[in-house]
């Protein structure tokens, strides 16, 4: 990962995306100037929240392989994904298609609040300084 940070992506499991929202506004001044892609759900729930989205399909619909073909093509930086871990996901194998992708491309990925903590933390110490 270089110095320019490009995009960062956004996804929720229905349901993490309120706690996703929560996390997000935390963050508001760190995600200030970046662009940010998200699941078309996820996303809908962000822009409500204030922010400025790029809103691609919904993870079921193939929003999940739409951001991992941004992962692999190096258009996504770094990538949070609020998984939960107990519901049943019809679209799991592009979930893990997507976090394959990530770790093939060492493109960082949040899954839950403590890991995105660390993760912002690192965006704000390298890319916002």
């Amino acid at each position: 990962m270089n110095n320019e940070l490009k995009r960062v992506a956004m996804i929720a499991h229905d349901g993490k995306k309120a706690e996703m929202v929560g996390f997000f506004k935390d963050y508001m001044d760190i995600l200030s100037g970046i662009k940010i892609v998200a699941t078309g759900t996820t996303g809908s729930h962000l822009v409500k929240a204030g922010l400025e989205v790029d809103c691609k399909l919904s993870g079921p619909k193939g929003g999940d392989a739409q951001i991992a073909a941004m992962v692999a093509e190096g258009d996504v930086d770094a990538v949070f994904f609020f998984r939960d871990p107990l519901g049943k996901h019809p679209h799991e194998p592009d979930v893990q298609m997507l976090m394959r992708v990530c770790d093939m491309y060492d493109v960082p990925l949040a899954t839950n609040p403590a890991s995105g903590k660390l993760l912002m933390a690192g965006i704000r110490d390298v890319f916002k300084k």
